[in-house]
């Protein structure tokens, strides 16, 4: 380990606690009031252009996907209370949580069955709305129930879109982008479970296997991609098209939240924990949940202990100029999801002064937690998507920061968040084994 890497150990505690294998919470000292942010890598109104574009895309996602038809072609996920689980939290963890706790069950987004639905599907959508507009095909004022006929299957067929992954980001590409017509390449790090490289070459997606981690997986992708003139590579790691579609979010969620007259003001603060992988996912949500509520949410990632590469990049200041390897630590974790060793510098310099922390968790609690919410509300999710109570059952780290913003008089009167990131479309057998995990 150089010098430099060795001396954020020794200075700042949660990355000594990060080097250490150890559950750590590290608040965000880099977060600024709104009124003092000055955010020019993304701007507010691309959260509407992604919303309207949507939009356009329902008829088309209504005609080609049956269980879209209920929402006539929105992709999106119930807000459910759970009390019952809130009662497991703080008898088992003492966890003390007051007020409302929720899940966002984008575990159930329809199509792919993760958050990936929102910002890969979102990106190959924008790709395909390109290239038909560009060659004449298509125009925004037409039906976009058109782009499912043969003539545009066809025309999509000349092309290729590309992507790395550990798993979900994988599939909701590949899902969106066979059903489109276009030839799809999925490159899979090791990480990634058999069950959903199965289910991708199921769908006519072709999937490429490594031994190493998901930044490999990325770096050979994008390579492959580029000598490609025909191929459209979804880059993780800096795409603001996929960061836009995950903010769309923000304004999905506030539209639940008030059909459910739940009130997020200076007196009722929001609370949303979100699993972190590259970054991507749970940066875009934030984005969006700040565009409209302001210093009243308050937004933290969440991550394994074994691959903590936000909080490493953003607690340092050094964003993907940091890996969890310069710290010794292996990426290697059950939180397939998750298992990211380099974070994005894009997300993280967005998200810098918006941030409220980031708390990691051991993988043993994801299968105690995935039992416990299926105990207490018959509700599976993935156990990367578990993570999402990591802040949760660190109440003194969680009371702190309360403390520091100054709102533990109101705190009462917040509604939680956890952000539920996948889970719909795990096999049967998968599930049944991970009930016997960590046990």
């Amino acid at each position: 380990m150089n010098a430099e890497f060795q001396n954020y150990i020794d200075t700042i505690p949660a990355v000594a606690d990060a080097a250490g294998l150890r559950e750590t919470f590290w608040l965000n000292d880099k977060m600024i009031p709104e009124a003092e942010q000055d955010i020019t890598l993304v701007h507010p109104a691309q959260i509407q252009e992604a919303s309207d574009r949507l939009l356009r895309f329902a008829p088309y996602l209504k005609r080609v996907f049956p269980e879209l038809e209920a929402t006539g072609g929105i992709i999106e996920s119930e807000l459910r209370e759970i009390p019952r689980m809130k009662e497991f939290l703080n008898r088992e963890y003492g966890a003390g949580i007051e007020g409302r706790l929720m899940l966002k069950m984008d575990s159930h987004l329809p199509v792919s069955g993760s958050v990936k639905a929102r910002g890969g599907i979102y990106e190959v959508l924008k790709h395909a709305e390109d290239l038909a507009l560009e060659s004449g095909r298509l125009k925004e004022t037409d039906d976009y129930s058109i782009l499912a006929e043969p003539e545009f299957v066809e025309f999509f067929g000349k092309y290729t879109v590309q992507v790395g992954s550990t798993g979900n980001l994988g599939m909701s590409i590949g899902i969106m982008s066979a059903k489109l017509g276009f030839r799809v390449v999925v490159h899979m790090s090791a990480d990634a479970k058999q069950w959903k490289k199965d289910l991708l070459r199921s769908r006519g997606v072709e999937v490429i296997e490594y031994a190493d981690d998901y930044c490999a997986a990325v770096e050979q992708g994008r390579k492959n991609s580029d000598a490609d003139p025909m191929s459209y590579f979804v880059d993780d790691e800096n795409s603001q098209n996929l960061f836009m579609g995950y903010s769309v979010a923000g304004e999905r969620l506030h539209s639940q939240l008030e059909a459910q007259k739940i009130i997020v003001d200076a007196a009722h603060p929001l609370f949303v924990y979100i699993p972190c992988g590259i970054g991507g996912a749970p940066g875009g949500v934030t984005y969006g949940l700040k565009a409209i509520y302001g210093d009243h949410v308050h937004c933290f990632f969440t991550e394994p202990t074994h691959a903590c590469c936000m909080l490493l990049g953003m607690a340092t200041g050094l964003q993907d100029g940091i890996s969890v390897k310069d710290l010794n630590i292996d990426g290697r974790t059950d939180a397939d999801g998750l298992a990211v060793g380099r974070p994005s510098a894009f997300v993280g310099r967005v998200v810098e002064p918006m941030l409220s922390g980031i708390a990691t968790i051991e993988d043993k609690k994801l299968y105690d937690l995935m039992r416990g919410l299926i105990g207490s509300e018959d509700i599976f999710i993935e156990p990367s998507s578990c993570a999402s109570f990591a802040a949760l059952i660190r109440p003194v780290d969680l009371n702190a920061y309360v403390e520091k913003m100054g709102i533990k008089d109101r705190i009462g009167q917040a509604t939680h968040i956890a952000w539920a990131t996948g889970g719909l479309m795990v096999p049967e057998e998968t599930r049944a084994a991970y009930l016997k995990m960590g046990l």
